[in-house]
């Protein structure tokens, strides 16, 4: 399976598991990720995003969206689309 880096994380609200990704890459809704950083690697569908507070299907290059996580991740932590 191919792996190509679309975005990093620059905050985690741990009280609601919801990570915050400054995309450059495309991503949406159905899209499997891959989370790896010093303290995290693993992978998980995404099953919703947000941006501004609206629930949104897609998300492009540029713009810094929240996802919610299945597992704490950290500032910096790398995000893979999966690609099979």
């Amino acid at each position: 399976m191919a792996e190509k880096q679309i975005g990093r994380i620059t905050h985690f609200y741990d009280h609601i598991s919801v990570g915050v990704v400054e995309l450059t890459g495309n991503l949406k809704v159905g899209d499997k990720i891959h989370i790896q950083g010093t303290h995290d690697d693993f992978e998980q569908e995404v099953e919703s995003m947000q941006l501004e507070h609206e629930n949104i299907q897609s998300a492009k290059k540029g713009q810094a969206i929240a996802i919610k996580v299945s597992q704490p991740v950290h500032d910096n932590d790398k995000i893979f689309k999966v690609e099979e």
